[in-house]
């Protein structure tokens, strides 16, 4: 694991970079990890193909995620660009949902430089996080201390088309991993 982050959108609506049968989630985690046996570091593995794999975990609304507070109470002291805190342990397990169902596919980071590196795994089930949680992502700054606040929501990639990749689940279903915008009618998709 080299690292660990969040997207989630202004309200919450939206925020997730995948979806399920087109419906969006408020927010999402990605769990990134390099191939440490193929690279000898995280830059080479982020530019080749096999080099990471990202776990995708939706968050959706519903009761108090007691682990998850944990980082949410460190939010505000790093709300600017730039701010660092000094975090002791933490062990990002606590933040996987229980259900082993996975979808999984070949494709790129969702930010630049959007590199074809990726084998994505988006956990089927999603960990349930309160408003007020949800809320303090969102008090978050892109700026930093003394310029025009502009607050960090919508940090999101949006949809991608799927481009005749090839989805596969860990799971019988009747879902199908798309990404492209327009589901076909009567079909249970994924998309991202």
């Amino acid at each position: 694991l080299k690292q660990f982050h969040f997207h989630w959108g202004a309200i919450d609506a939206w925020g997730s970079e995948h979806t399920v049968d087109s419906k969006c989630y408020p927010a999402e985690l990605h769990l990134v990890h390099w191939n440490a046996v193929k690279f000898e570091n995280f830059e080479d593995a982020a530019q080749e193909e096999n080099g990471l794999a990202v776990i995708g975990v939706f968050l959706k609304l519903g009761k108090h995620h007691k682990e998850l507070q944990e980082l949410v109470d460190t939010l505000p002291s790093i709300k600017h660009k730039d701010t660092l805190v000094e975090f002791g342990s933490f062990d990002p397990s606590c933040l996987m949902p229980t259900c082993p169902d996975y979808w999984t596919y070949s494709g790129s980071l969702t930010t630049p430089p959007l590199s074809e590196s990726v084998t994505w795994i988006i956990k089927k089930q999603p960990i349930e996080v309160d408003h007020d949680q949800l809320e303090q992502f969102r008090t978050l700054l892109f700026t930093s201390e003394g310029e025009t606040e502009k607050r960090m929501v919508d940090n999101f990639r949006p949809l991608q088309p799927l481009m005749n990749r090839t989805v596969r689940s860990s799971f019988r279903h009747d879902y199908v991993l798309n990404m492209q915008a327009k589901p076909k009618p009567s079909t249970s998709q994924v998309t991202s």
